[in-house]
This record gives C-alpha cells, sequence and structure tokens, in this order.
C-alpha cells in the first residue's frame, strides 16, 4: 500500500516532558469546511509511527481519553443522555477536544460509540445507567435479519458522525491527527444477538455453532455496512481508523479463524480499495483485538499498519511473533493508573524498553476507567514522552 506523498513538519523536540501540562487553547467556533481547506497538521508523530516509519519520540494516545474520568467530561454529557450526545456533532467535537487541553496527547480520537451501527441498522439501543447497552428486541432467530435495514444505508443515517470528525479537524486546527472508528462485525454481532453486555457471550456462540450460516449472513451485513462507514469517516476528514474487535478473546483460534478473522480482513481490504476509488489519501488502520493474543500472527498479516496489544501480552515475545512488518501499539494494564505518578514512570520505562524505540505506539491495554484520576493520566502522557527520548539518545 503506497503512503502519502507528503507529511507535516515535525513537532519541536522538548513539547512532552514538562511536568506541569499546558493546557492549549483552541479556536473559536468555524463551520466544517471540506478536507482541501483542514488545517496542515503541526505534529505528525502519530502518524510516521502507523506508518513505521521513524520518529523523534514514542508518540501516545490513549483508549477512551474523552471519558468519565475527566470532570469536564462528566459537566459536558450531564444534560444529554449518552446516544443524544453521540448525535450531537457540537458536544461530540467538543469532548473530544477535552483530553487534549490537559495532556499534550499525539492523536486524538473522535468521540462516538460502536453500537451507532446497530442503531443505522434499525436496531433499538439505549445506555442504561449502571448498566450499559441496552437492546430491547435482540436478534434471537434467523429470521429477525430480515428486521435489518440495507447496509447500503447505514453511512447514510450517521451523518452526524461524518459532521462531528469534519468539525473536530477544524477545530484541531492541525495540532494532532484525528482517529475515526468502528467495532468489528463480530463484537457488533455479540451485542446485538445478546441484547448487551455478557460475560459469557454465550448467546452469539450459541448462533456460530447452531446457525453458522446465519451467523455469517450477519457477519457479511455488518461488514457490508461497516466499510462505507469507515470510508465516510475519511472522507470527513479522520486521518487514521481503528477498529475494535473487543470480544475476540471469547472465541478460541478455531471459531475466530472462521467467524471473526476473515470479516476483519475484508474491512481493511475493502476499505482501502474504496479510498482508492473514491480518489482519497490512504490513512493508516489500527486493528484491536483484544484477548486476542491467540492470532497476533494473523492479524499482523489481516492488511492493518498497526496491531493493538492488550496488557496480557509481553511486549517483547509479540515483536517477536508479528516480526518489523507492522507497527505495535499498547500496551500498560490500565489499573497500572491507580499506581503513584513515581511508579507509573517505572512501569512505562520498562514498556519502552520492552518494546524498543521504532514501528511503536504507546496506549494502554484497554479504555481508560472512570474513577482514574486525571493527574495518572497527564504522569502517564509525560513518562512516555520523556523516557522514549531517553531511550534514542542512549
Amino acid at each position: 500500500m503506497a503512503k502519502p506523498q507528503t507529511r507535516a513538519p515535525r513537532r519541536p523536540s522538548g513539547s512532552g516532558s514538562r511536568r506541569r501540562r499546558d493546557r492549549p487553547s483552541f479556536p473559536p467556533p468555524a463551520p466544517p469546511a471540506p478536507s482541501q481547506g483542514f488545517p496542515e497538521l503541526k505534529n505528525d508523530t502519530f502518524l510516521r509511527a502507523a506508518w513505521g516509519e521513524d520518529t523523534d519520540y514514542t508518540p501516545v494516545w490513549c483508549m477512551r481519553q474523552a471519558g468519565r474520568y475527566l470532570p469536564e467530561f462528566k459537566e459536558t454529557r450531564a444534560a444529554q443522555d449518552f446516544f443524544s450526545t453521540c448525535r450531537s456533532p457540537e458536544a461530540c467535537c467538543e469532548l473530544t477536544l477535552q483530553p487534549l487541553r490537559r495532556f499534550p496527547l499525539d492523536a486524538a480520537i473522535i468521540f462516538s460509540d460502536i453500537l451507532v451501527v446497530p442503531q443505522a441498522l434499525g436496531m433499538e439501543v439505549t445506555m442504561v445507567p449502571g448498566k450499559g447497552p441496552s437492546f430491547p428486541e435482540p436478534l434471537r432467530e434467523e429470521r429477525d435479519l430480515e428486521r435489518l435495514r440495507d447496509p447500503a444505508a447505514v453511512a447514510s443515517e450517521l451523518g452526524y458522525v461524518f459532521q462531528a470528525i469534519t468539525l473536530t479537524r477544524q477545530r484541531l486546527a492541525g495540532r494532532v491527527p484525528l482517529i475515526g472508528f468502528a467495532g468489528a462485525p463480530w463484537t457488533l454481532m455479540t451485542y446485538m444477538i445478546e441484547g448487551g453486555s455478557s460475560s459469557t457471550m454465550a448467546q452469539a456462540k450459541r448462533w456460530l455453532y447452531q446457525k453458522p450460516q446465519a451467523s455469517h449472513q450477519l457477519l457479511r451485513i455488518l461488514t457490508d455496512a461497516l466499510v462505507p462507514y469507515l470510508v465516510g469517516q475519511v472522507a470527513a476528514g479522520a486521518q487514521a481508523l481503528q477498529l475494535f474487535e473487543s470480544h475476540a478473546g471469547h472465541l478460541g483460534p478455531q471459531l475466530f479463524n472462521k467467524f471473526a478473522l476473515p470479516y476483519v480482513r475484508d474491512v481493511a481490504k475493502r476499505v482501502k480499495a474504496r479510498l482508492q476509488e473514491a480518489g482519497l489519501a490512504p490513512v493508516p488502520m489500527i486493528i484491536f483485538a483484544k484477548d486476542g493474543h491467540f492470532a497476533l500472527e494473523e492479524l499482523a498479516q489481516a492488511g492493518y499498519e498497526v496491531v493493538g496489544l492488550d496488557w496480557t501480552v509481553a511486549p517483547e515475545k509479540a515483536r517477536e511473533r508479528v516480526g518489523k512488518m507492522v507497527t505495535l501499539q499498547g500496551n500498560l494494564d490500565p489499573c497500572a493508573l491507580y499506581a503513584s505518578e513515581e511508579e507509573i514512570g517505572r512501569l512505562v520505562q520498562k514498556m519502552l524498553d520492552d518494546f524498543g524505540p521504532q514501528r511503536y505506539i504507546a496506549n494502554l491495554g484497554h479504555g481508560l476507567y472512570p474513577d482514574m484520576d486525571p493527574e495518572h493520566v497527564g504522569a502517564f502522557v509525560d513518562a512516555v514522552h520523556k523516557y522514549s527520548r531517553l531511550l534514542r539518545q542512549n
């Protein structure tokens, strides 16, 4: 896959190691503009690492960096229910920018949710406080697939996500790249059949064993919906894409290779082809398959530039298994942020030593939790910048 021909200037060194973090200001609201009118990117370190190019330091961002651990996030969200917030481009833009006002992160990720896709397919989804997502009428029988809308129409139902991306690209003013995302087909399927979260995914897995043809039909529907949705995110301004296969760990190697991996591959292949057909520049794609350590080699060859790791995978062993053809991302245990700031620094140093200085993006092994101290998140970001520069000097 050809890389973009131009690169934005590198961010000046020394900006990530200050203990007291500056709070950058963002320009006043501006109306969304077409992609050719976006401000020039000033810090492309994350994108260069994703493409496998050398960087002056290790870039860092956090899954769920726009989240309930931030007081300002809770204040912004207080007046609206979850999915109403997701449907407000203005609110999504604001929530996306909030962590960048606190921390010198190297990427932003648009505030949204993976379950907007089942909603766009016609399923009702609510977010129940203290419980999580709920589908009042989950898929139970094969005939229930007839309730789903044409996947080709999904992107037109999700224009509010595209508007949020365009607005956020403008207001970022080129500070860092913006990541778009979606849930992978198997992960979306689990929610649609289970009706919400599950510790076993027994109902979804029952489909795999008892209704394999219907399972493949549903996974194809989801893939057909995801491809134009992800392409639409790039057209709206996303500069990288992450696919979340959050429930990979519920599948062993055999089921994963049959019901998850083929669709993960198909998403990457078709998104890249559609971008080229549309005359859009290629963007790096990230696959994050939580607890999918049994499929690292396969994921590294699935068509993604970056493979995200959870905290159960030893970085040096992961590098041995995937080689140097992909960038790795991760993988500090999120609960490590409950440690002291000094201990966080030591853990980050060990993680950076294990991953090595290049072809690497620092992140957590999963998303931030609501009760985490923002100062400890800042300590994590600062430690990555500080120690990665020292690692390159040595």
